[in-house]
């Protein structure tokens, strides 16, 4: 029996917590320098020097440690998930910090069947990261595209 998740599936209001995800000195700085390589984000000491007060993880590297929790929390085998068209609303609201435990919130806002495409629909989740404070580091409302099910 599978887990996945077709377009009926899902309720506007629903919510879910999920992924734990340990951030590290050694990936801040792999991340930041083949993609991000402002200072903040190479060394403690121009971490120090700025508003951050130490090395920082880069926003763009917050981002993929939150695609990745939600590919993990993503049942295994068939899914019904069809990619995303985009972001909405994407703000780094706390520096991300090296030993930061990050997890995800997800709130189903919205639901739309496809009017071109009767076998398939878009769900809106109001994403939110938090570290192990409870303090939101990053929002976002992500547009998924789902199959109908028997599509």
């Amino acid at each position: 029996m599978s887990d996945a998740r077709f377009f009926e599936d899902f309720e506007v209001g629903e919510n879910r917590v999920y992924g734990e995800y340990q951030v590290s000195e050694e990936e801040i700085i792999e991340f930041a320098s083949r993609y991000d390589p402002q200072p903040f984000h190479l060394s403690e000491e121009a971490g120090k020097a700025m508003h951050f007060g130490g090395l920082c993880a880069s926003g763009w590297h917050t981002c993929a440690m939150s695609m990745r929790m939600t590919v993990d929390a993503m049942p295994a085998g068939e899914s019904g998930s069809l990619g995303s068209p985009g972001i909405d609303e994407l703000r780094w609201t706390k520096p991300v910090f090296p030993g930061d435990v990050l997890q995800v919130k997800s709130t189903i806002i919205d639901k739309r069947e496809s009017r071109s495409r009767p076998d398939m629909g878009t769900v809106t989740m109001a994403n939110e990261v938090y570290n192990q404070h409870d303090e939101v580091v990053m929002r976002y409302k992500a547009i998924v595209m789902y199959k109908r099910r028997g599509s």
